[in-house]
């Protein structure tokens, strides 16, 4: 029979111990596969086979065991729903020349996140350019985090990435953060976090990944025109264009004009030439820009 003593397999009866820490091919047992990894509530299947003579051989496990038996090389450790988390099944033989040795099956059940979200940590609304602000990501009901990946986005772009070196078994939540300083160009742009589960080549491909709902983060800054002055020839055609992209939106103001205009753009052919200022203002601040009106004969 398969002995234990004090919670530990009791394998020395004054011949050798054989463990998997040792080389596999010292016990003769091969076991297919050599590793299993298995979907919480999933069936698994391994064989165990020999091909020397024995006085018994057979599995030992708290779900699908197999008691010893003398008369067969191959036996089989099957559940058709594992259901306990740290499974440490063992096959183990009694050859006829020597004492009895065992194989360990490695085995991983995994868990996929119940769902992963996103949010802002003590912030809502837009984001002004150039503060720090701090995402988090969290993951509920993940199993082994040891095999876990978060991932960060912005569009398609990966930012960071974080695993985990926890040995626990059962499932976990966890948090992660990002730390972020939006400009301009962040505006409307998408963040995002995913929880991928690589459990190596015997695991499911590709890996078990939850993606959270993207976050949309508007972002505030000030207007700013890419140059400060431009020369306009006057014609049908040539347009004194002071618009700029801006969040919030801004007015627009001009300088040297008979009348008040709003307008971010004004016809060159109904303005007498000389300097026009454009100013675009909103509630972080204001930029001016100089356009310089000339005749077509240049003057």
């Amino acid at each position: 029979m398969f002995q234990h003593f004090t919670g530990f397999v009791y394998l020395f009866a004054v011949s050798q111990l054989v463990s998997l820490a040792g080389a596999q091919s010292e016990c003769p047992l091969q076991l297919d596969p050599q590793r299993v990894v298995v979907r919480y509530g999933g069936s698994v299947a391994v064989n165990c086979y020999t091909s020397v003579l024995h006085k018994g051989m057979g599995w030992e496990a708290s779900e699908g065991a197999v008691p010893m038996t003398r008369n067969q090389n191959l036996i089989t450790w099957r559940v058709s729903e594992l259901t306990e988390w740290d499974i440490k099944p063992v096959c183990y033989i009694n050859p006829n020349d020597r004492g009895q040795c065992i194989v360990h099956l490695p085995v991983t059940v995994y868990k996929t996140p119940d769902s992963v979200f996103i949010s802002t940590v003590n912030h809502r609304g837009p984001m002004m350019e150039g503060q720090q602000y701090e995402l988090q990501c969290d993951v509920h009901n993940v199993a082994p985090v040891q095999y876990l990946t978060v991932k960060w986005y912005k569009g398609q772009t990966l930012l960071h990435q974080t695993t985990f070196t926890d040995n626990i078994k059962t499932p976990e939540n966890k948090t992660v953060t990002l730390l972020i300083r939006p400009d301009r160009a962040d505006d409307e742009a998408e963040y995002w976090c995913e929880a991928e589960l690589d459990l190596g080549a015997e695991g499911p491909q590709p890996h078990p990944t939850i993606s959270a709902k993207p976050l949309n983060v508007e972002v505030y800054y000030k207007p700013k025109h890419s140059n400060s002055t431009e020369t306009i020839i006057q014609d049908d055609k040539d347009m004194l264009d002071c618009t700029v992209k801006v969040n919030p939106a801004p007015t627009y103001t001009w300088d040297h004009l008979k009348e008040k205009i709003s307008s971010s753009v004004l016809k060159s052919s109904e303005l007498s030439p000389g300097r026009y200022t454009c100013t675009a203002t909103n509630t972080l601040g204001r930029d001016s820009k100089v356009f310089i009106v000339k005749s077509t004969g240049g003057f």
